[in-house]
């Protein structure tokens, strides 16, 4: 047995599952541990929620099946609460993020701001230096650079690295991702083998705390929960030539490149181009307004390299199903970079991710401002 102690994050589907099954067959001292982030029964039934919360990633089904697998396997297993922490790092940004007419991805802020920082410090003070997830990524520690790589995983359909852009050198370090060289239907295959119940869990695909997708109705649950009312925001319908041709009840209810629900009719399609968070506007136009070949982003995190200091040459996706596009990369601030694609994107939105790959090698990543 080997005594150093690995903690695995275990959220109860089958790939976090499956590594902790893995690392504990190889002989590693295994301890499983589950981060407690949002009570889903809190808004159950409030403001038109659901009452039901089965099926749904974090929920307390998902404990009771990392218990079961922990138990199963032969390891120890805590449950650690970090709602308060989750609430203000994740969800208020998120509710924040939307009424301000960005488009946030929450995953994103779990990730750099909450799991891998808050697990490694749990883990430590358990007695693991190193705490492996289920996420499909790699990692290795580059000689020539002395720094360590996130890689994209052997399956790229199942490529998490979008996610994970803001971990830093002292993370990586430390993280294991099992998963990296796998694909979906080994790991089920592997789950089988191992005898784990959930081998055929299907996976979540939703946001954690919204259920069914629906983040108009979680925003207003969570502001009434919280006594506050929703703010206003509702405004004007602007073309992008600036003739107003209509009313909106609330730039929270929109995203760029948005196409239905937008409450007018006219003789084409019309898209969300833009969303202006000051005055309140929501700019519509033809889908060819919806190409763009810059960007800029701020807070920067790099990754593979130690800094920006000449233009740079690399593949951007600018959401998480984005095939990453050719272009150039260059530092135009402290933490702020301006990209320039070879060929105009569709949909370039605010609040998301522009995540910088060298091949399979993520550079970095920053938020599109």
């Amino acid at each position: 047995m080997n005594t150093k102690a690995i903690a695995v994050a275990m959220s109860g589907g089958v790939d976090s599952s499956t590594v902790a099954a893995m690392l504990r067959a190889e002989g590693h001292n295994v301890i499983g541990l589950t981060m407690q982030l949002w009570n889903q029964r809190r808004l159950a039934g409030h403001e038109g929620m659901p009452e039901s919360v089965k099926g749904r990633c974090c929920s307390l089904d998902d404990v009771y099946d990392a218990r079961r697998v922990a138990e199963h396997i032969g390891i120890p297993y805590y449950v650690v609460n970090h709602e308060e922490r989750f609430e203000r790092d994740v969800v208020r940004p998120f509710v924040e993020e939307y009424l301000s007419g960005r488009t946030p991805i929450p995953c994103s802020l779990c990730n750099n701001h909450l799991k891998f920082d808050q697990l490694l410090i749990v883990a430590q003070q358990i007695g693991a230096e190193q705490v492996a997830t289920g996420h499909y990524a790699r990692v290795a520690y580059d000689e020539a650079r002395r720094r360590w790589l996130l890689k994209r995983p052997a399956d790229h359909s199942k490529d998490q690295t979008y996610f994970l852009f803001g971990l830093t050198q002292e993370q990586l370090s430390r993280t294991l991702f099992p998963l990296g060289d796998m694909t979906k239907p080994q790991v089920r295959e592997l789950a089988r083998k191992q005898g784990l119940a959930l081998a055929e869990k299907p996976d979540s695909q939703e946001i954690c705390f919204v259920p069914g997708g629906d983040y108009k109705r979680f925003i207003d649950a969570y502001l009434a929960d919280r006594g506050e009312s929703l703010p206003d925001t509702a405004g004007e319908l602007v073309t992008t030539s600036g003739e107003v041709i209509g009313e909106h009840g609330g730039i929270h209810n929109f995203t760029v490149g948005q196409r239905k629900g937008l409450g007018v009719a006219t003789g084409s399609p019309l898209y969300v181009i833009q969303i202006s968070g000051a005055d309140k506007q929501v700019i519509v136009g033809g889908d060819e307004h919806l190409y763009s070949r810059t960007l800029r982003a701020r807070r920067l995190n790099l990754i593979s390299v130690d800094g920006l200091r000449e233009p740079m040459r690399v593949s951007v996706k600018i959401r998480h199903r984005h095939e990453p596009a050719p272009g150039m990369i260059e530092k135009v601030g402290e933490d702020e970079v301006t990209v320039t694609f070879d060929q105009p994107q569709r949909a370039i939105t605010p609040g998301q991710a522009a995540v910088f790959y060298d091949d399979d090698i993520v550079v970095g990543g920053a938020w599109i401002a």
